[in-house]
């Protein structure tokens, strides 16, 4: 069940999103909190330099993997401005990681670049849990996806 602290997270996920989006890059974000709500790490998609790994749900659970506790890592919640890919959700259930709160779903990534006319990813889209099925995942959420999706189509816009 989410709650105002969970939403405050998952503004910041837009927040970052955004940040990507000028810097060139996709508009992904995301947030790892502790159990005691303490930020402990955030990142946006670093992919514009051609690396396609680069993303900031990837580098949650590196990072977490070599600063934290099986136990913390466990306690953590990430919240992320998009569903996570098949490589992201995989690394979060190595990683060992939470629960996981999304503003927008892989599901509606697809229909609008769909919409758009723009390139789908790579890699098969997936719901979470077909890849982590044992991950807790709570979203998506009308109002951060539509900030989200607004973000998307000035992306495709500068293509």
């Amino acid at each position: 069940m989410v709650d105002e602290n969970d939403m405050k997270h998952l503004n910041r996920c837009v927040e970052l999103a955004a940040q990507a989006l000028k810097t060139g890059n996709p508009p992904f974000g995301s947030v790892l909190v502790d159990e005691q709500g303490t930020v402990r790490f955030e990142d946006h998609n670093q992919t514009a330099d051609g690396d396609n790994t680069q993303h900031p749900e990837f580098a949650i659970a590196r990072w977490a993997a070599a600063n934290m506790t099986e136990d913390e890592r466990a306690a953590c919640t990430v919240y992320t401005s998009g569903e996570h890919c098949p490589m992201c959700s995989a690394a979060h259930a190595w990683a060992g990681l939470g629960r996981i709160v999304y503003a927008s779903s892989s599901e509606q990534l697809v229909a609008w670049l769909q919409d758009m006319q723009a390139p789908l990813p790579p890699v098969t889209t997936l719901p979470i849990n077909s890849v982590a099925p044992d991950v807790p995942v709570e979203g998506p959420f009308a109002e951060q996806a539509a900030a989200i999706h607004q973000l998307h189509k000035e992306f495709q816009g500068r293509r």
